[in-house]
């Protein structure tokens, strides 16, 4: 009754309007109404909408002023090409409060090993040769990191900051595996990070096999971009990480200390 009466309000002409509500009061006492509208919160908290209204709301601080969300892709073929080179560079400056993007990283790095890359390669990233040649290097592309760290106030020892990767291939396997080969430092910075899946599985109670598609799909989210593209992998990242924040789930460092 109750439902049908606001529904026709809608319709009612401006001057029936306060009628419609004084019948309402009439039929039914505001302790009546308050007992209506306190069952329909226990039947909304009982399908998860109330926690997930209040999560949406506010939602606990993070350990982090800033998690660094980064996606390396590489140059790669079938058998796998070695040694593989980061080709693409992209990191997104996430606010450990707000969970939002403030400031964008991204840059192409031309391979010297192998420098053609492979049509599997192109194929798999959307990465075509004409955006890796001519590209700095990967030392200067590391220089450029550090100076937008810099930047960005996130080598202030008094900042914390971690990065962010879907796997621990990126920062465990990658970047030092191809700085040890090219005879480069690897920065601290580098030395600790957050795996995605690890956090996911954490907070949702399964492993996901298959990754950003999984942990979207877990999380009701519409994928962003295309697969393998590293900067849109990194938006991808960054919406899961502030779904599971807005959630309550509070990230931690999964990787061991080097």
């Amino acid at each position: 009754m109750i439902a049908l009466l606001h529904t026709g309000a809608a319709k009612f002409p401006p001057n029936l309007l306060p009628r419609s509500r004084q019948a309402v009061s009439l039929l039914f006492p505001a302790g009546v109404l308050q007992g209506f509208r306190s069952i329909v919160s226990r039947k909304l908290a009982s399908h998860g909408f109330g926690a997930s209204m209040a999560a949406m709301s506010s939602f606990p601080p993070q350990r982090y002023h800033y998690f660094l969300v980064l996606d390396f892709e590489a140059t790669c073929d079938k058998p796998q090409i070695h040694p593989q080179e980061i080709i693409e560079f992209p990191i997104l400056k996430l606010n450990g409060r707000t969970m939002e993007i403030e400031s964008t990283f991204h840059m192409y790095v031309q391979p010297v090993v192998h420098p053609q890359l492979t049509p599997f390669c192109t194929e798999l990233t959307g990465i075509i040769q004409g955006m890796v040649d001519g590209q700095p290097s990967l030392q200067q592309v590391l220089e450029r990191v550090d100076e937008w760290m810099a930047k960005e106030g996130l080598l202030d020892p008094s900042v914390k900051s971690i990065f962010v990767t879907c796997g621990d291939w990126d920062l465990k396997v990658m970047l030092p595996g191809q700085c040890q080969y090219l005879g480069l430092p690897v920065a601290d910075y580098f030395k600790q990070w957050i795996n995605l899946k690890k956090a996911y599985s954490f907070a949702m109670g399964s492993w996901p096999k298959n990754g950003l598609l999984d942990m979207n799909k877990g999380l009701n989210l519409q994928h962003i971009g295309r697969p393998h593209s590293g900067i849109d992998d990194c938006k991808n990242i960054a919406n899961i990480m502030k779904t599971l924040a807005h959630r309550g789930f509070i990230f931690k460092q999964t990787s061991k200390p080097f």
